[in-house]
């Protein structure tokens, strides 16, 4: 057991699986659902819209736990998260824990936490009047890529 707090956060439960990715070809197209993708190094994802534009903003990531509440304040049985717009979705582990992490997909790919992501007014149309509200704190974070590869839905996901 960890001996104070500053410890704790170096402390995760479980590994952590990928269960879902996305690419954003185009501004204000749909989401392409894919089940690998190749990660560019200080890039983001191949064949997405945002590629290489913002180091800070490279991938964005959201739990998968979080997509059940989200629907839940919808008032719909089930939310795709292609109406997120996130590039992954990942279940098992606690995004807002990576904060000052840098963490690994698969064998290959590291990122590292740069933020919160914030739901955009696109989440209105996506998502149906109150979404935007439906979303906040519930919009996963943001990442750079530090080493690109390959990853793929079902690919571990650990710190």
């Amino acid at each position: 057991m960890p001996a104070n707090i500053k410890d704790l956060f170096e402390v995760f439960p479980r590994v952590g699986k990928l269960e879902y990715i996305s690419i954003r070809p185009a501004r204000n197209e749909p989401v392409t659902s894919l089940t690998e993708v190749v990660v560019l190094e200080n890039g983001g994802l191949a064949g997405d819209h945002y590629s290489g534009k913002n180091g800070k903003r490279d991938v964005t990531l959201l739990q998968a736990e979080h997509l059940p509440v989200i629907a839940s304040f919808m008032g719909l049985p089930t939310l795709d998260p292609a109406l997120t717009r996130r590039n992954l979705v990942v279940s098992g582990l606690n995004l807002l824990a990576f904060k000052g992490h840098t963490f690994q997909i698969g064998d290959e790919v590291q990122l590292e936490y740069t933020g919160e992501c914030y739901p955009c007014s696109k989440m209105e149309t996506a998502l149906g009047d109150g979404g935007y509200n439906a979303l906040r704190g519930h919009g996963g974070i943001t990442a750079r890529v530090v080493r690109g590869g390959v990853i793929r839905v079902g690919d571990e996901v650990k710190v």
